[in-house]
């Protein structure tokens, strides 16, 4: 017997409550209803966690540098318009992060201050602290919550989409206590966030499972690069289950360097993250460990303490004290590359639905992301799909699909989600097997023309 469908109606339906479903809703029209909703806690986004920061072109003379960086760190598997975008609209995407609020570290002289990461050419990553996620996931929270036309629901988990005929018409959501609802739209965003809960060691909350992955693949919704997953080499080691705490890549761009059981480094610190990770998991092989040490001696405690203050508390806790001491770090499950593919208007395969954040795949990173160009992206593409809808000619979601709803599929949903993460899981092994064949048919040909 079917249970009871609470039936919702609004302008957009926005899926996750990090930078980038935050950031379009304070792009949307004024007069549009909008109602945003989260897996879990709105603080509990992967994006209030990203610590290094944000890149921004510093000047035209800087694009062809970093346009390159991103290219490269990407392995040249990228969308050369989508890096392109991204960089070109980088400085009045911080110029307006600034006007919500964002307190970005400035020098002596009031100007914007720059740090650098691995595979970065040049210091172009503007920040603050340690806490750089945080610090602009709240302030666009703020000022979303100022909004009277945005509903946040907290808690919330989408099951499923309404669609037929390759158009979107809503979702279908389930709540804490287990109420159903089916919320309509004329647009859908799915700003949900990555695939880390899939992972034993993550840098993820762990109820960020690809869920839109799985309904994308359920509804012949395409998928691009399911197994380009990146794995950031500097985690703090611990045997304790649970998400790991992340030690940014700003930490090697301003000095610290990686160290064998041995004390001697292995690798250079400021390559691209998978080059990194590799060389670690290389040495831990070769020593037989289970992780490799990071010393931030290089480094002025006074820079330890005022750029990365979360850092050092945590490690504190941790028993580490990082001006005295190495730390124990290992590779850990970071950020998904991959994801429901869009076009430069974050419009996906079907009709009125549009993705952005870690959930899409507009080609930008390539095959590996280079370091702090994801709050950057996640911004610019939420934005413009936000300015792609167009609300002058919208068609209402079609009762027979409303009332053909059967509400038993979603009676367990903990078993729908079990099932979600099989599927996504499956779909990663299948990528990864496909590049690997067209990986190898490229070899070949080259060896051939060679």
């Amino acid at each position: 017997m079917n249970k009871q469908i609470n039936r919702v109606n609004t302008d957009v339906i926005i899926v996750g409550t990090g930078v980038a479903g935050l950031y379009a809703a304070l792009s949307l029209p004024a007069d549009k209803n909008i109602l945003m909703i989260t897996k879990s806690k709105i603080e509990e986004s992967d994006s209030f966690l990203a610590q290094g920061g944000i890149c921004m072109l510093k000047s035209d003379d800087d694009y062809d540098s970093y346009f390159e960086d991103t290219m490269r760190a990407g392995h040249y598997e990228n969308n050369p318009e989508a890096v392109e975008i991204m960089i070109k609209s980088s400085r009045d995407t911080i110029d307006s992060l600034i006007g919500y609020g964002v307190d970005f570290r400035r020098d002596n002289e009031g100007n914007l201050a720059f740090t650098r990461e691995g595979a970065h050419s040049t210091p172009r990553i503007v920040f603050h602290e340690d806490i750089t996620g945080k610090e602009i996931s709240s302030k666009l929270l703020a000022r979303v919550r100022e909004l009277p036309n945005v509903t946040i629901w907290e808690n919330t988990a989408m099951l499923d989409i309404l669609a037929t005929d390759n158009t979107c018409y809503g979702i279908i959501a389930v709540s804490s206590s287990d109420s159903l609802y089916a919320i309509t739209a004329p647009y859908t965003l799915w700003a949900c966030g990555g695939i880390g809960g899939l992972y034993t060691h993550s840098t993820n909350f762990r109820h960020l499972t690809g869920d839109a992955l799985a309904v994308a693949l359920n509804h012949n919704i395409e998928i691009e690069h399911a197994d380009y997953v990146q794995i950031h080499p500097t985690t703090l080691y611990s045997d304790k289950p649970g998400r790991r705490f992340l030690i940014s890549e700003s930490v090697r761009g301003e000095g610290a360097v990686l160290l064998n059981g041995k004390g001697e480094r292995f690798v250079d610190e400021l390559l691209p993250r998978d080059i990194v990770a590799a060389a670690i998991f290389k040495e831990m092989e070769k020593e037989g460990s289970s992780h490799v040490w990071l010393s931030m001696s290089p480094i002025d405690e006074s820079v330890i303490k005022s750029h990365f203050p979360n850092i050092y508390e945590h490690c504190l806790e941790e028993g580490f004290d990082v001006t005295k001491e190495p730390i124990p770090v290992v590779p850990a499950q970071h950020y998904f590359m991959g994801g429901v593919k869009v076009d430069m208007n974050s419009q996906t395969s079907m009709n009125n639905l549009y993705a952005a954040g870690e959930t899409s795949c507009n080609g930008v990173h390539g095959a590996n992301r280079l370091a702090s160009n994801s709050l950057l992206e996640s911004l610019i593409f939420a934005k413009r799909a936000a300015k792609c809808m167009d609300f002058s000619n919208v068609t209402e979601c079609p009762d027979s699909l409303l009332d053909g709803i059967n509400t038993e599929y979603y009676d367990n949903k903990n078993a729908l989600f079990s099932r979600y993460r099989s599927q996504v899981l499956s779909e990663i092994e299948r990528a990864k097997k496909e590049t690997e064949i067209r990986r190898k048919t490229v070899m070949c040909r080259t060896g051939a023309q060679k």
